[in-house]
């Protein structure tokens, strides 16, 4: 019997998945598949709370194609072996995903489609974890925006002639495989439990979002950037909620504006997106970076977010910004350290937008913050945290007389980092 494939990657859900759809429209069984794939995992610790996030939403999307009759096809290796060993097993007419717009995702997938096509195979991609794609939001000339405003004025003229709904097809067994496979362990995958979770979304909170974006102290975050990352949640779902709120829209618009940056100029993996910053001496202490990674900077706010990030796996938006700008200026430790760390450690870590971000507080990015402007964390503090509950809640010996002194002057650094960045720029 000819089967149709779909393969779930960074689109978990079976609700609203443009990919999947199309494959159960097409009139073919579909065989839904997922792969573990080891390029990837290969650089992560046995614990890592992401592949156990992507493990128990998997489960749960076994658990329902069960109930029809089906289930998941779990894989685990590198994805080109995979393919060959699916194409032996099964008389395929077509495979269905969702894009990736990664360097890797996109190197990865022309390597499949090639190999696929060979064999007479169909390769149906479909656009699904953005509302508009790289190449839909482009100037008049052709080019790329590397100017946030005028991109987002783009988008949502854009928007305004594009209908954004969400799409459910009634889930049937006659549209699957009915074939049950043992669904593998996270210990068969080579993983541990983690003992960080990821919390739920939470849509209530997009209502007042703008209110409260910038207090650390109250728990008003929406919990959807893990979601939208692994694709829990569908976009356009997600945009239907946040119709009523402008500020939370322009963040979703920040979001495939970055990834536009990292389609369009894949340099900046490794580089400044502008290269002449690349010519800045980074100080690159290694025990200051150490201090800064563990929280241990003497300064109340910096330390508070390493703490949650580190417990947790999610920073507040706002002390991610306080926490890159301290390490990158008050420091001058190279934006790609930090970088590292916090992609080792987010659990919504998404490249483009982790790059993004962190050129923008170093200063080397697309429209980014000037060099010059320094976040001072005291004031920073004092303007988003002033009765001290987020720092106290993270960092219990704050009040304590052991609490450790700064580890640099703000004033002292400011001035270093200004003419650190001055006189890499001039002899550039």
């Amino acid at each position: 019997m000819k089967v149709n494939i779909f393969l779930f990657r960074r689109d978990l859900r079976l609700s609203d998945n443009i990919a999947l759809n199309n494959a159960l429209k097409s009139g073919r069984r579909v065989l839904p598949v997922f792969i573990f794939d080891d390029n990837i995992l290969d650089e992560l610790p046995e614990t890592d709370a992401r592949v156990a996030f992507i493990h128990s939403t998997l489960k749960e999307i076994d658990v329902q194609l069960k109930k029809l009759g089906s289930s998941l096809f779990v894989f685990k290796g590198k994805p080109i072996d995979i393919w060959h060993k699916i194409t032996q097993k099964y008389d395929i007419e077509a495979v269905s995903w969702n894009r990736d717009y990664e360097p890797y995702a996109i190197k990865r997938d022309a390597e499949i489609t090639h190999f696929l096509n060979q064999k007479n195979i169909q390769v149906k991609s479909f656009r699904d974890q953005v509302i508009f794609e790289p190449s839909e939001i482009l100037k008049s000339d052709g080019n790329p925006y590397t100017i946030y405003t005028p991109f987002k004025k783009q988008w949502l003229l854009k928007l305004e002639k594009t209908e954004i709904i969400p799409e459910t097809i009634p889930l049937k067994n006659e549209y699957f495989v009915q074939q049950k496979n043992n669904f593998p362990t996270l210990e068969e995958i080579g993983f541990k439990k983690s003992n960080i979770s990821v919390p739920l979304a939470n849509y209530d909170n997009i209502i007042d979002y703008e209110k409260y974006r910038d207090l650390p102290a109250i728990d008003r975050t929406t919990n959807l950037s893990t979601h939208l990352r692994f694709g829990t949640v569908s976009i356009r779902e997600v945009f239907q909620k946040a119709l009523q709120n402008d500020v939370f829209i322009s963040e979703l618009i920040w979001r495939e504006f970055f990834m536009q940056i990292l389609y369009f100029f894949p340099h900046v993996v490794t580089e400044s997106f502008k290269k002449k910053y690349d010519a800045i001496k980074w100080r690159n202490n290694k025990k200051e970076f150490e201090l800064w990674c563990n929280g241990e900077t003497g300064y109340p706010i910096v330390d508070a977010g390493m703490r949650q990030l580190n417990q947790t796996g999610l920073m507040h938006n706002r002390v991610r910004m306080i926490v890159a700008s301290f390490l990158t200026k008050h420091l001058l430790i190279d934006w790609r350290w930090g970088e590292a760390y916090f992609a080792e450690k987010l659990l919504d870590f998404e490249l483009s937008s982790n790059n993004g971000n962190w050129q923008w507080a170093a200063g080397t990015g697309c429209d980014a913050a000037p060099y010059f402007r320094v976040f001072n964390p005291t004031t920073q503090q004092e303007k988003f945290d002033k009765n001290f509950e987020y720092i106290k809640r993270w960092l219990p010996e704050f009040l304590e007389l052991s609490y450790i002194p700064p580890i640099v002057d703000h004033k002292f650094a400011r001035k270093r980092a200004i003419d650190t960045y001055k006189s890499g720029l001039h002899n550039n």
